[in-house]
């Protein structure tokens, strides 16, 4: 989200030195905080198992975890992307810092589960990072080095995201407790902070107005209610008085924010983008892609690291064991991530998204019918990261490319919305499928098998669908970026 408004007279003197000086230095640091935000994304998924056992969670309630910083990431994207355009995006970074390193001390030493998911909502922020030093290097430097450092600032991310996993895991293996693992990114992200202060320079532009704050509490208020209601379906019954007027509660205030949006000078999310013919059928592609990517990281991990002996499934795996299993997919992704302009050069974007999602929703299958064996899951998962690194590399390219032209920056900002937010709802869909096929008596609250297949299942249609959609859409017409080649 880069600023906007016209760079002040006196911003031009300084600017100048600035950049000859510091380009260098000033992109190694923000490449540090890439790396961190990867470490600790990355880092969070193998420990889940040892993390339930520390606070006595169940393992059908652990994706909370996971989509407690996905809701907060959904609000403080657009919240501090907006005021970076507003105050100053290295301002603004500097206190999502502070978010993000307070979050992974409470993470780390919290004594029981609702500090715990306190500390992941303040590690939301997180997700903001890279598009506020985004917005800085486009603001600071000419566009060939904004163009690199970008480059560099994503394969930083992705590189962290890769090791979190397996340090993090190694790390729990020769310590033996979690906590003290997780002091590890905490570290780090407290390190952040005073970095921070070093060389990196302001912005030169700021934006007029003011931050949307109506629409960021509506925002807010219908995650909170979509995800509470979501929640109780595994206490009060799929139809139950209670799950469905939360729900209706959700409809409500997510129409009243719509209008609200629309109604707004400079809205915190221009819901209009979502109007455009060219891009509205790939939104869907995105809430889906976030749905399968987001959701399914929990549920992974507790099936690696349950008992066989006591829950009939399952392999016992450790943090560091899971990370291994995890980690040809995520080089699958890397690597077909870094290839996508190629391999759409070759079959178009569009064209090269609906393989994607039809190989992500094939490992899945694939997932759901052969998991006795670890080297089954493994296979499964990395065909699936194969079409992850692609659809990671398309979806904003087509969006960004099969809307209106004048509404770029937004539209690609709210793909990550639409992404994050899938993510989010996909936990609370799947804590209740989970917790419903929960065993009661003795194992209380170990999912049945047939509870995580559901999940796969599940996963695998909503992959296929977002394929035919894409499908659908090109069918339709909406192929710009596929004539722009």
């Amino acid at each position: 989200m880069s600023a906007t408004g016209p760079t002040p007279a006196t911003a031009s003197p300084a600017v100048a030195p600035e950049r000859s000086v510091s380009v260098g230095a000033v992109v190694g640091l923000l490449v540090l905080f890439e790396l961190t935000s990867g470490f600790l994304q990355g880092g969070i998924t193998p420990l889940l198992p040892d993390i339930g056992h520390e606070l006595g969670i169940p393992d059908a309630e652990l994706t909370w975890v996971i989509s407690a910083q996905l809701l907060a990431a959904a609000v403080s994207v657009p919240v501090f992307g907006r005021l970076g355009d507003l105050h100053g995006h290295r301002r603004v970074l500097r206190v999502a810092l502070v978010c993000v390193a307070v979050g992974a001390l409470l993470t780390a030493l919290a004594p029981a589960t609702p500090v715990l998911l306190l500390g992941r909502v303040l590690l939301g922020p997180l997700a903001a990072l890279l598009p506020l030093e985004i917005a800085l290097v486009r603001d600071r430097l000419p566009v060939d080095q904004a163009r690199s450092a970008i480059a560099r600032l994503v394969g930083a991310l992705a590189l962290g995201t890769l090791l979190g996993g397996v340090v993090m895991g190694a790390v729990n293996e020769a310590t033996g407790d979690v906590r003290t693992t997780l002091l590890v990114p905490a570290v780090l992200a407290a390190v952040c902070v005073p970095v921070s202060f070093l060389r990196i320079p302001e912005s030169a532009r700021t934006a007029g107005g003011r931050l949307d704050w109506p629409g960021a509490v509506l925002l807010s208020l219908t995650m909170v209610s979509l995800l509470s209601g979501v929640s109780a379906a595994k206490d009060g019954g799929r139809l139950s008085g209670t799950v469905l007027g939360r729900l209706l509660l959700a409809v409500v205030l997510g129409a009243v924010w719509v209008l609200t949006e629309r109604r707004t000078k400079q809205p915190l999310v221009d819901v209009r983008a979502l109007a455009d013919r060219g891009a509205a059928p790939f939104f869907v592609g995105a809430v889906a892609f976030g749905v399968v990517y987001f959701g399914s990281l929990s549920p992974d991990a507790t099936f690696l690291a349950a008992d066989p002996g006591r829950a009939g499934y399952g392999f016992g795996l450790s943090a560091l064991e899971i990370s291994l299993v995890a980690l040809p997919a995520a080089v699958a992704a890397v690597v077909t991530s870094s290839l996508t302009a190629r391999i759409a050069g070759r079959l178009g974007y569009v064209p090269a998204l609906v393989l994607a999602f039809a190989l992500i929703g094939t490992g899945f299958l694939v997932t759901a019918v052969l998991h006795a064996e670890v080297w089954q899951l493994v296979a499964a998962r990395a065909l699936a990261g194969l079409g992850t690194g692609v659809a990671l590399g398309a979806l904003p390219t087509v969006i960004a490319e099969g809307s209106d032209p004048s509404r770029t920056g937004v539209t690609t900002a709210l793909y990550n919305n639409a992404k994050t937010l899938g993510g989010a709802v996909a936990g609370g869909v799947i804590v209740s499928l989970l917790a419903s096929s929960a065993r009661r008596g003795p194992g209380a609250g170990t999912p049945a098998e047939s509870g995580y297949v559901t999940v796969w299942l599940l996963c695998a249609v909503i992959a296929f669908g977002a394929a035919a959609a894409s499908a659908v859409a090109r069918r339709a017409g909406h192929d710009r970026c596929d004539r722009r080649r």
